[in-house]
């Protein structure tokens, strides 16, 4: 037969889509083409082709060779289609008689010698499989991945003389069990007993992990703000095996696969304020995740936040509202998920400090370095910290607060009776959820308004604020939100604190 057809998957944001690579074998001058809108690195598969056929003891035809990659207006990209557009050279020259290719999904990138090679976007191929029930192929390393993912069969091969071998039921076909990542133990994350003092910044940060609030520290160099910060993934509960599918799955697009002991951890990215708003956000010619995306259903770390220009943070904050990225171009618009938790650390002027001895900074300079964070930003954060020196004494002391696991254990209780109630966390409420889960009486909720009015507050920071109450009341066990909740909650903005001192 000169014609042969094999299934594929082509990536385009997070979707696998079905690609049918089409082999015809004609008479003619020796010629190889392929067509379906192939970019640089799918038409440099010839060579990789001919010479891993030629390698693995297989005879190159010697006749007109058209590849067509459907559907054509999809664009095509990477080395993942060097192994089906393989078999289906050796299908229609019949070298694999009587096998349907069509049915199922092959996927891999071919050495010169024939080795099967590693491909991006594993997991979102393996789920697009799963959804049309096809086996799928893959290199050993991917396939191991790959059946991570259940009530799927993966078939792992070396090479391409391996694989023919297994569809000619020459060799037995290498079905990989259902792989069981394991949970990393919380006792190897950094431990929050080794932050010295910092009851309050403490105190906030299990706040913000209770309810998935975004945090903000500020503070002098040298207080521990990073170090606080890389402490948040050690109190936070474990995710599900959907959240954590979802993690694998974007970090399988972006080509950073998941090890082991990761599945399970939420994600903590913490990019250099280098970073260009295309890195942060996502996007591209071939549209790719970015850190926002990364950090779905983990967190976002920005250190020396005003370093970052201001046009890459205030990207971040539809984004931070809507929970999804949605990339446009003029052929073809992606969207990605970039549900994170943002947790961002700066200092409080450009010299450092704002008091004291040190200070070498004026008024003037001091706003002019927070202007280059824009008020509808900053109204995204639900907590602002500051992260003062620490007193004398406080350094030759051992850490004497709670290690992360008794606090990560609080956390993972307060979240639990959050879904109990509400099926959501508690940063996820919306107005309407509020006035439900989160009832005020007539006389908090007046206090409250008029708190925020004196304050200058947004209705945004009005909601947050309630619904950090309501995240301050889950972690002490109390189904009604009192009036020292709200004071509590009112406490941390320490931002608005000081743009206030500063314009009196």
């Amino acid at each position: 037969m000169s014609l042969a057809l094999v299934g594929t998957r082509g990536l385009l944001g997070m979707e696998a889509q079905a690609v049918t690579v089409e082999v015809h074998l004609s008479a003619g001058l020796p010629a190889f083409n392929i067509v379906g809108l192939p970019e640089a690195s799918v038409r440099e598969a010839k060579d990789r082709v001919r010479s891993a056929l030629i390698n693995s003891g297989f005879e190159f035809p010697s006749k007109r060779i058209t590849v067509s990659l459907a559907p054509a207006d999809l664009p095509k990209s990477g080395g993942r289609y060097d192994l089906p557009i393989a078999l289906g050279i050796l299908s229609a020259s019949g070298g694999l008689p009587g096998v349907d290719l069509s049915k199922d999904c092959y996927v891999g990138e071919l050495a010169l010698s024939g080795e099967l090679r590693g491909v991006e976007g594993v997991i979102a191929t393996a789920l697009a499989a799963r959804e049309q029930q096809q086996r799928l192929y893959l290199a050993m390393g991917d396939a191991c991945q790959a059946a991570r993912i259940k009530a799927l069969d993966v078939v792992g091969s070396e090479s391409l003389a391996q694989l023919t071998a297994m569809l000619n039921g020459q060799q037995q076909l290498s079905v990989i069990p259902p792989q069981v990542a394991l949970d990393e133990v919380p006792e190897q994350l950094p431990d929050l007993q080794e932050v010295l003092g910092q009851p309050l910044a403490k105190r906030a940060l299990e706040l913000a992990a209770i309810g998935r609030h975004n945090l903000l520290f500020l503070g002098p160099p040298g207080t521990g703000k990073t170090m606080l910060a890389s402490r948040l993934p050690g109190i936070l509960p474990p995710l599900d095996e959907l959240q954590a599918v979802e993690a694998a799955a974007i970090a399988s697009v972006a080509n950073l696969p998941r090890e082991d002991g990761q599945w399970y951890l939420p994600p903590f990215r913490s990019p250099h304020h280098s970073a260009s708003m295309v890195a942060l956000v996502g996007g591209g010619s071939v549209p790719k995740p970015g850190e926002i995306s990364l950090a779905h259903n983990g967190v976002l770390f920005l250190d020396e936040l005003p370093e970052f220009p201001r046009s890459v943070l205030d990207a971040l904050r539809q984004p931070l509202e809507a929970g999804v990225v949605n990339i446009s171009r003029a052929a073809r618009q992606v969207s990605f998920p970039a549900r994170f938790q943002l947790i961002a650390a700066m200092n409080p002027s450009p010299c450092g400090h704002y008091q004291g001895a040190q200070m070498r900074s004026n008024p003037d300079q001091i706003l002019k370095y927070l202007q280059r964070l824009s008020g509808p930003f900053l109204d995204r954060f639900d907590l602002s910290i500051e992260v003062s020196p620490l007193p004398q004494g406080s350094l030759s002391k051992s850490g004497d607060g709670e290690s992360s696991v008794e606090v990560r254990e609080r956390v993972m209780t307060a979240r639990a009776r959050q879904l109990q109630r509400q099926g959501k966390l508690n940063s996820e409420l919306s107005g309407r959820e509020l006035s439900q889960y989160a009832r005020l009486d007539i006389e908090d909720a007046r206090f409250l308004e008029q708190s925020i009015h004196q304050l200058g507050l947004s209705t945004r920071a009005f909601h947050r604020i309630w619904r950090l109450a309501r995240s301050i009341a889950d972690g002490q066990d109390l189904a009604d939100i009192k009036r020292v909740h709200l004071s509590e909650a009112l406490s941390y903005r320490a931002m608005e604190r000081l743009l206030a001192k500063l314009a009196a």
